[in-house]
């Protein structure tokens, strides 16, 4: 009998996104009841950022995150949360002068970009697997070795679940080494992220090759952007993975109809369930991912 299928909705991220829809969630208290709508969709994880609710960008306060959660865990819902530990990688270069960071750089140590995974310990949250050219201009995200594999190790250590975000093949290939160093447990949870420029395209064929590249103990979920979404959703099911869906990918639930969280969830459940899955639920996610349930 084939595994269930973990839908992940990813509710809001961090980009410049609210003023695009009057769905995308800004407040903490608007994060946390998009996510338990999407739950309630059927959604079994929520991947979660917090936005500054007066300038609507993306924040790392603590206190936005255990609003949230504070929410989450009085509602009728009982999703995986898993909160980012990607802010803090931004490095912005003036081609004039590149060893002078401009305006836009945020870039910290891991210490920092966990504060909130430290003081909330989240079941799951996730580890950036490499350095790339951020869409256009001269932006760079940065995670280098030495940051990915102290990010591992304290992620470990505050007894939480690493999601491995691979934006590019050879994101896949130091997750791996840092899995056959030791620093992280069985089942491996990989997010194959697809369509990010300029990460890996949204291509079928790579995702086969990032896929074979995965260790056999493996979890994994793979998710393109934009419009490749909702087609994405069927790719990862049958390439054998879950599925990622959310207003912090994509604010379309069709060409020129905006979504909420909600319903991109349901049309994913609708998806794998017409493929001949089974959605799973939080608890079953918590087993498949070695979480306590």
């Amino acid at each position: 009998m084939s595994k269930p299928v973990i839908i992940t909705c990813a509710v809001t991220g961090a980009g410049d996104t609210a003023g695009r829809s009057e769905h995308v969630p800004v407040t903490p208290e608007q994060i946390a009841a998009s996510a338990i709508d999407a739950a309630r969709a059927g959604a079994a994880i929520v991947h979660v950022h917090v936005r500054d609710p007066e300038t609507t960008l993306g924040s790392r306060k603590v206190e936005y995150y255990a609003e949230v959660k504070k929410i989450l865990d009085a509602a009728d819902v009982n999703p995986v949360l898993n909160m980012t530990a990607g802010m803090g990688g931004d490095l912005v270069i003036d081609p004039a002068d590149p060893l002078t960071p401009i305006e836009g750089t945020d870039l910290v140590n891991q210490e920092t970009r966990l504060a909130h995974v430290e003081a909330l310990r989240p079941e799951i949250c996730t580890l950036d697997c490499g350095t790339l050219n951020f869409g256009e201009g001269s932006s760079i995200y940065i995670s280098t070795p030495d940051m990915m594999r102290e990010g591992a190790a304290r992620i470990r250590e505050l007894g939480v679940k690493p999601e491995l975000e691979c934006f590019d093949t050879g994101n896949v290939w130091f997750a791996n080494v840092m899995y056959e160093e030791g620093l992280l447990d069985d089942p491996p949870f990989y997010q194959i992220c697809q369509g990010i420029p300029y990460g890996a395209p949204a291509d079928p064929g790579l995702l086969a090759a990032q896929v074979a590249m995965l260790p056999a103990t493996a979890e994994f979920t793979a998710f393109a952007i934009a419009r490749d979404q909702l087609e994405w959703v069927g790719r990862s099911v049958l390439a054998g993975g879950h599925v990622r869906v959310g207003l912090e990918d994509n604010l379309y639930l069709s060409r020129g109809v905006k979504a909420t969280n909600a319903q991109l969830v349901s049309r994913a459940g609708e998806i794998i369930t017409s493929l001949g899955r089974e959605i799973a639920t939080p608890d079953q996610a918590r087993a498949l991912l070695d979480l306590p349930v």
